[in-house]
């Protein structure tokens, strides 16, 4: 599977001032692992494990990496991804990193994103009006998920 960054990241010193602000919302240090965690992110442009953090960042131990991407999570920076496998990926929340799907390979567990077309993005909001008139629940967002086989698997 290719794996290549989508979406419109902002430059990186712009992403690490809002990753500032956010943790100090909630009163955290941007410290110099989770610059190095946010900078890993960036630089991955798909969703990734620990191990895969660990492996293009050394310098942080599994500890390290599982604290202080917990920390960035409640803060709203980072958002936990769910594959076809027992593995947790992590990534830059939409509000940095752009809004995005996912193509997960139920084979392999890999997951990468995948910028929607409008077109996609407008047969998804036809759906969160149903939901809303049928269901009587009120859609403030979607995450979608595309589960198939990567190129590498089929």
């Amino acid at each position: 599977m290719r794996y290549t960054l989508i979406g419109m990241i902002p430059s990186l010193s712009s992403v690490h001032d809002e990753v500032a602000i956010l943790l100090a919302r909630v009163g955290q240090r941007y410290t110099a692992l989770r610059r190095v965690l946010v900078e890993t992110l960036v630089g991955a442009g798909r969703p990734v494990t620990i191990p895969e953090i660990i492996l293009t960042a050394p310098e942080l131990t599994q500890s390290s990496a599982y604290r202080n991407i917990t920390v960035l999570i409640e803060a709203g920076a980072v958002r936990r991804v769910s594959g076809a496998d027992d593995h947790g990926r992590f990534e830059l929340a939409e509000d940095l990193s752009g809004h995005h799907h996912h193509l997960v390979c139920h084979a392999c567990g890999a997951v990468a994103d995948v910028r929607p077309s409008p077109r996609l993005e407008r047969a998804l909001a036809e759906a969160a009006r149903a939901v809303e008139e049928e269901d009587d629940f009120a859609v403030t967002d979607h995450r979608f998920d595309f589960v198939g086989l990567c190129s590498d698997c089929r």
